[in-house]
């Protein structure tokens, strides 16, 4: 309100004040709400879920909260925000809530979900969606892994885990996942075994073909939508409430897809895959 106010004034030499600017724009919100609630196409072939975390202050203290944000790609390989949630807690019960809504707005098959392996999501995308294929964000699992390995290692680290997500087949992956863990399981056996105890959602893009590899085994395609969004927002620090969140969240996320006028690269292949793949799952779509 206070960059409004300034705006106006040194543009107009108009005082205006806080509850009028306030109630101008709270009708951003109307639009808003009739976005989030809008029916969406009834399958998707592949959605991307991630959060991004922003400042709020409450009650005189600064908190952390995310908004969660889930990308969608449609048959016709064109790239879609389907929904923007502001959460406090994440957890199984609040995934399960978004996928609920998913549902409740038309979709009724995804063929691949992305995620970054959010807390519960899996379990909560598999219940409303049973048929989905989850993988989670190999780039995620990499920068997790570094974080727990010593700066002196990290280099030789990465090295000898390439092999393992860039192996032409799943078989070759685990064999090369157990060499890893013979060479570093005595040092970093919580880093080795975290790979084994995700191994069932982070191996599942080698059921696929190299070209549509490269789409799924990482969230970098809603990221890029992330670091965007922290272009719009990067000059307000700190959020008073949840509604002005959504609001620039909103703003922002409109101008973005404005760019979105050709589908993603290579899409003609990636579809033709998935036809066969998933033989009739496509047809609810078309």
């Amino acid at each position: 309100m206070r960059d409004i106010q300034a705006e106006l004034k040194d543009i107009y030499g108009v005082d205006v004040s806080p509850a009028f600017i306030s109630a101008a724009t709270d009708k951003v919100m109307t639009v808003v709400n009739d976005w989030q609630n809008r029916m969406l196409d009834k399958v998707y072939p592949i959605i991307y879920m991630d959060a991004i975390h922003y400042k709020f202050r409450t009650e005189g203290r600064i908190v952390s909260r995310a908004a969660y944000v889930c990308l969608g790609i449609s048959i016709g390989g064109f790239k879609d925000i389907l929904g923007i949630w502001v959460g406090e807690n994440e957890g199984a019960k609040f995934w399960l809530g978004v996928c609920n809504e998913l549902k409740a707005r038309g979709v009724n098959d995804i063929l691949l979900a992305s995620v970054d392996g959010l807390k519960g999501l899996p379990d909560a995308i598999k219940t409303v969606f049973p048929q989905a294929d989850i993988q989670t964000c190999i780039v995620h699992q990499i920068r997790n892994s570094v974080k727990y390995v010593a700066s002196k290692d990290q280099k030789e680290f990465v090295k000898d885990l390439k092999p393992v997500y860039k192996a032409a087949s799943e078989d070759l992956a685990f064999q090369n996942l157990g060499a890893l863990e013979s060479k570093w399981g005595k040092k970093y056996e919580v880093v080795i075994q975290s790979w084994f105890n995700n191994w069932e959602h982070l191996s599942t893009f080698f059921k696929y073909p190299a070209d549509i590899r490269r789409v799924v085994y990482t969230t970098n395609t809603l990221e890029g939508f992330n670091r965007q969004l922290r272009k719009f927002t990067k000059t307000k620090s700190i959020f008073p409430t949840d509604e002005s969140l959504k609001k620039s969240l909103y703003l922002a996320t409109m101008n973005i897809m404005k760019k979105w006028t050709m589908p993603i690269a290579s899409w003609g292949q990636t579809i033709a895959q998935f036809s066969i793949m998933f033989p009739g799952r496509l047809d609810l779509g078309l």
